[in-house]
């Protein structure tokens, strides 16, 4: 890392993919004792206290060399072209050094996240990453965004993961990538089948938030027992943002303290959920052969529901973890086990079947191409009280590209029309506003320039170059329309206005009658 010529952005820590590059903000005295190589410099922006430093420091030995936090770096040496603010470099020379500083770097305290500005990748990625070193695929495009969520919300998640590469990479025991703070707090995680993952995770709702209705009501009964401001506060808390969850904590530390001092059966009971109390966030984590195929029943059971879960599809457009079969979002035209002509049919639009219940929460995101608009997404879809859907775009070895170059498919898809970037916010509808925002711009190259940079497509002009022609037609006409439409309905007017209803002649003429 050259920190003059880093700005602190925080792309590095937000793109890598096994969560070794980190970040953390300290007051410069705690790094009086720092091993003689350790880098720390005062952070920039009007964010932070006086004398804060921050340190952008890599795990070398579980670095997999992707090369995708140098790709993603924004700033260059103006006299070296090829010289940015983030560089590789042989590990060898460097293994001690860096075994020293890591060891040093973990000992150093994380930032108070009551304090963390979430909202900007800057503080988001001071947040610890729950989700570490796993055993994804090197340049992997679906673990940045499973990473992201553990930094936002890791210390009160539980994550119901469907079967497929996110509950091999996620389960991969004697070991496993997810982790905990340095308050024991962590994930919850459990595996489930492609067919009832969703179902899974709608269980794991149910029971919190009965297991809530019952310690309110034990703490009602207690009341008189109790301070009454205590249990005032703990059923009336507003748990908001990460100040308001930190404060029921404590609230609920101070209740378990006065809990001992009672002899009463109730509050034995009480005492083994009192947690239930401070918020949970529950998370239905799966690829696209399970969201879109097996397990789309259920998905959209709890879609139904109302319920508040978050759902984060790994949308790498085949069955990735089974050999690379077709799947209902395979796009049109690409080659895969079961469609070795190139799938017939285009890709399901999942988005658009969720945003028609018009109380789910819808995102499309792309993190190589938008950080900051997959960043809210997440943040939204969290704060959303009832279901949320996010689909994300995560380029796959399984689509015949080298996975440094991961960011660059992102941002063809992106700009050849084949994932717009949007969020469908039900929220913003009772404001009287339109609750579908486009986040990308109209299709500004041709799909060709997509397709062809991919072996999956690619193939299929070597084998059936006419069929390849005629299905790329296809193509770029239907992803010109998708775009429209969705164009079309973030355009709309959702201010209410008076509707009159005309009668028709033979209902005039029964009134007539």
């Amino acid at each position: 890392m050259d920190y003059q010529l880093c700005t602190h952005c925080g792309k590095c820590a937000f793109v890598c993919p096994h969560g070794v590059i980190r970040s953390k903000a300290f007051p410069a005295e705690l790094a009086a004792h720092a091993p003689a190589g350790f880098e720390h410099v005062p952070i920039k922006g009007k964010d932070y206290p006086e004398g804060m430093h921050i340190s952008y420091q890599v795990s070398a030995e579980d670095c997999t060399g992707c090369t995708l936090c140098v790709d993603i770096c924004p700033i260059r040496d103006k006299s070296q072209a090829n010289y940015k603010a983030i560089n590789m470099a042989p590990l060898e020379p460097v293994r001690a050094a860096h075994q020293a500083n890591w060891t040093f770097f973990l000992q150093l305290p994380d930032y108070d996240r009551q304090q963390l500005k979430l909202k900007t990748i800057k503080g988001s990625m001071l947040g610890q990453p729950l989700f570490e070193f796993s055993g994804a695929c090197s340049g992997c495009g679906e673990t940045p965004y499973i990473k992201l969520a553990t930094q936002l919300f890791g210390d009160r998640m539980l994550v119901a993961n469907a079967t497929g590469c996110s509950s091999i990479y996620g389960g991969n025991l004697p070991t496993t990538p997810w982790a905990k703070n340095q308050q024991g707090r962590g994930p919850a995680w459990n595996n489930s089948l492609f067919e009832d993952n969703a179902e899974f995770g709608l269980g794991m709702r149910l029971a919190i938030d009965k297991q809530q209705q019952f310690a309110s009501e034990l703490l009602i009964q207690l009341k008189e027992s109790l301070d009454t401001e205590l249990v005032d506060a703990l059923l009336h808390a507003d748990q908001a943002d990460e100040a308001g969850i930190h404060q029921q904590r404590l609230r609920v530390n101070e209740l378990q303290h006065a809990l001992q001092q009672l002899s009463e059966p109730l509050a034995r009971r009480l005492e083994t959920i009192a947690d239930s109390l401070c918020k949970r966030s529950v998370w239905i984590i799966g690829g696209d052969g399970w969201a879109y195929d097996i397990g789309f029943g259920g998905l959209d059971h709890v879609l139904a529901s109302g319920k508040d879960v978050n759902i984060l599809v790994l949308d790498t457009e085949v069955y990735s973890n089974t050999g690379g079969q077709t799947s209902k979002a395979t796009p049109r035209g690409a080659v895969a086990k079961f469609s070795a002509a190139g799938k017939d049919t285009a890709k399901k639009d999942l988005a658009r079947i969720a945003m028609d219940y018009e109380h789910v929460y819808v995102a499309h995101v792309a993190y190589g191409s938008k950080d900051v608009q997959t960043l809210h997404a997440f943040i939204e879809a969290e704060s959303f009280q009832g279901p949320s859907l996010i689909i994300a775009y995560a380029p796959c070895i399984a689509h015949g590209v080298d996975l440094k170059n991961n960011h660059k498919q992102q941002q063809l898809a992106v700009e050849s029309g084949h994932w717009p970037l949007f969020r469908f916010d039900p929220r913003l509808a009772a404001e009287g506003k339109n609750p579908l925002h486009l986040d990308s711009k109209p299709p500004s190259i041709p799909y060709r320039e997509f397709v062809q940079s991919e072996t999956r497509f690619s193939m299929l002009w070597r084998a059936h170059p006419e069929r390849a022609e005629e299905i790329l037609q296809q193509s770029q006409q239907e992803v010109r329309e998708r775009f429209y439409r969705y164009q079309q309905l973030a355009a709309l007017s959702w201010e209410e206005e008076e509707h009159t209803v005309p009668h028709t002649e033979s209902e005039e003429g029964k009134h007539h009658g």
